[in-house]
């Protein structure tokens, strides 16, 4: 396996989600504008516009294979390659009518992608200023494409939170509004004994009686930074700082200009919402023709061969 392959979303959900996108411009009766084409071949370029960091490749990749097996994609820029302004991120050739049927498809998922991927790693390096903690994504992704997104959030340098509600349990508000943190966390310990047990909570009295229950991970929600601090203060009062201290996270409106500061309170992960439900997308073109000895797209024709 290669190193980078734990970057890649599952090969399954690639070709599941590539073949819908695809019904949704090819039906009922196909690309009719490129049927108008010769059966010439043609070289293209995946362009960057815009500084970012890569991801999607794959289902890029798989758009076109879908639409023509003989068509090759040779990547210069790997899942999590950083690219500037005018770089090369892929040479694609092949029947230049099965290029231009499957280029918007491989393009919005290159680009939707790759934008999570870009806003990941902004909240990484701004995240690295302030402290060691991680970055964590949530499950506020577009429905349907979770684990493309979770792996978007790997390829910027980020890790990911659990997948689905079956992952691990976490005890919220809602969840705690009827037995409380102690008997909530003793009942999933019973009826889910080797399960995470996460357990949410918006002030220090809480997070110190889940941590006495024996909660594996507490989430300070919506905390400023210095009740966070006094959170992490009470953790290693009670626990000590060793390997097996409740993992702290802290959530709930952090932004590219304040996560340094939480990062620096000495919790081991910060999640947002905003590395998946606010990224935009990476502005990124195919452009025909060839590609120069620079390794930059040079727009100058086709071959009708």
């Amino acid at each position: 396996m290669n190193d980078d392959e734990w970057l890649h979303p599952p090969r399954h959900e690639v070709v599941a989600a590539v073949g819908r996108a695809l019904a949704e411009d090819l039906a009922p009766l196909g690309d009719l504008t490129a049927s108008l084409l010769q059966d010439q071949r043609a070289e293209a370029a995946v362009t960057a516009r815009v500084a970012g960091t890569i991801a999607g490749t794959r289902c890029a990749e798989e758009a076109f294979r879908q639409v023509d097996p003989s068509v090759r994609v040779d990547w210069r820029r790997p899942e999590g390659g950083q690219v500037g302004p005018g770089d090369v991120v892929g040479v694609v050739t092949g029947r230049l009518a099965s290029i231009v049927t499957a280029e918007r498809t491989a393009l919005n998922f290159l680009g939707f992608l790759s934008g999570i991927a870009t806003q990941t790693r902004r909240y990484v390096d701004a995240a690295a200023a302030g402290g060691p903690a991680r970055v964590w994504d949530t499950r506020k992704t577009v429905p349907g494409l979770r684990s493309l997104s979770k792996a978007a959030v790997r390829a910027g340098g980020g890790r990911n939170h659990r997948g689905n509600l079956s992952d691990w349990l976490m005890l919220k508000d809602n969840h705690l509004s009827e037995l409380g943190i102690t008997a909530s966390v003793a009942l999933a310990r019973d009826r889910w004994p080797g399960r995470t047990i996460h357990v949410e909570c918006d002030r220090l009295e809480q997070v110190v009686e889940a941590l006495r229950a024996g909660a594996d991970a507490v989430l300070c929600d919506n905390m400023p930074p210095d009740e966070v601090r006094a959170c992490v203060a009470a953790a290693r009062d009670l626990q000590g700082d060793g390997p097996r201290r409740t993992l702290l996270e802290v959530s709930g409106g952090i932004t590219l200009a304040t996560i340094g500061e939480y990062a620096a309170t000495g919790v081991d992960v910060i999640s947002a919402g905003a590395l998946t439900n606010a990224a935009g997308v990476l502005d990124l073109g195919l452009d025909i023709g060839l590609v120069g000895p620079d390794g930059r797209a040079r727009p100058d024709g086709v071959d009708p061969t």
